[in-house]
């Protein structure tokens, strides 16, 4: 029976009945003694049990003006950690300390930011918002997985094992380079979209004051490496105490910027083009000098011999006609052939 609610009380919920799962058995005495049903089922625990704590979120995302290759790789990352959210293009008036607020309002604490200039040179900033500190590299050498069709291959979402060059524990802002790695590419734990699987190894190398990214799957029977992608090569030039921006603690020495490098190109070119010229001109002066003019030799008419002139004679009497010798044999020939034709015809 419904009950009157008394004015100016709130009236409560009414509580919900527990649902019971359809078809189930319930369990008897005598079944949890000797075990369970034979028509009884039973779902199996999750495999990772423990509790998501460390709640690395990294935003990645890019500025106008990218390439398709840019776009491929960045969407590689995105499948290769979990932990990754995405974000529309920036625009490229916007400052890069907008960043910051867009991180925010992404509930993101690490940012992974592509800039893009002149539509072929490709900038990759790594930063720890908002306090920083944030790394700025140049992207060299960009390979995807969709280019390279290696045969590795590893489960989406599993947590990668992070391997790092030697050089990293040597010096101190390769020491902070690594940290920064470490948080932002190593997926959390019991993170909700990751597999509680390891099949995979991002590998970071240095050579040639530069550090190289790779990929590769771990094969269980022999633990042999086999590369999945993509590859991608980061030049460092700086290393900032803010994010995206402040005081710098890092400058590279060895870094050339893709500027000067296409000027030292266009340089080299010039000069050879510039060396060329040279000697063709050399050539020609060593050709005009060839070409130089003796004065008359007195000596060469010392053996000279003159020619005897002979007397013109000026005839003012036509010729006379030379006369007409007619060949006396040729009516024998003639005859003769008469008679060969007769005799042909005779027979």
């Amino acid at each position: 029976a419904a009950t009157k609610r008394k004015p100016g009380v709130p009236a409560g919920r009414p509580k919900k009945r527990a649902k019971r799962a359809p078809n189930a058995v319930e369990p008897d005495a005598k079944s949890d003694a000797q075990g369970a049903v034979p028509g009884e089922y039973s779902i199996p625990p999750p495999v990772s049990q423990g509790k998501w704590k460390n709640k690395e979120r990294v935003l990645i995302f890019s500025s106008r003006g990218i390439n398709f290759r840019t776009r491929h790789l960045m969407q590689d990352l995105r499948t290769l950690m979990p932990h990754s959210k995405a974000d529309t293009k920036m625009d490229r008036k916007d400052q890069l300390f907008v960043i910051n607020e867009v991180c925010e309002m992404k509930n993101c604490n690490k940012c992974i930011f592509f800039e893009a200039k002149k539509k072929q040179d490709l900038y990759m900033w790594v930063s720890n918002t908002p306090q920083g500190p944030s790394a700025k590299f140049l992207v060299q050498n960009v390979h995807t997985l969709a280019e390279l069709k290696m045969t590795g291959n590893c489960l989406r979402g599993s947590r990668p094992l992070l391997s790092f060059d030697p050089t990293f524990d040597k010096e101190p802002h390769y020491a902070l380079l690594k940290e920064l790695f470490i948080q932002i590419f190593s997926t959390p734990q019991y993170h909700p979209k990751s597999q509680p699987f390891v099949d995979h190894v991002f590998t970071f190398t240095i050579t040639d004051e530069r550090i190289w990214f790779r990929n590769y799957q771990i094969i269980e029977e022999d633990a042999s490496l086999v590369e999945i992608g993509p590859r991608f090569v980061l030049n460092l030039i700086k290393i900032f105490q803010g994010s995206f921006g402040g005081a710098t603690l890092y400058e590279n020495p060895h870094y050339q910027s893709p500027n000067m490098h296409r000027r030292l190109i266009r340089m080299s070119v010039a000069a050879k083009l510039r060396e060329k010229q040279q000697v063709k001109e050399v050539q020609k002066i060593k050709k005009k000098g060839s070409k130089v003019l003796i004065g008359e030799d007195p000596t060469e008419v010392v053996f000279e011999t003159p020619a005897e002139e002979k007397p013109v004679e000026i005839q003012l009497v036509k010729p006379e006609s030379k006369p007409i010798v007619k060949d006396k044999k040729k009516p024998r020939k003639i005859q003769r052939k008469k008679q060969k034709k007769l005799f042909r015809t005779d027979a």
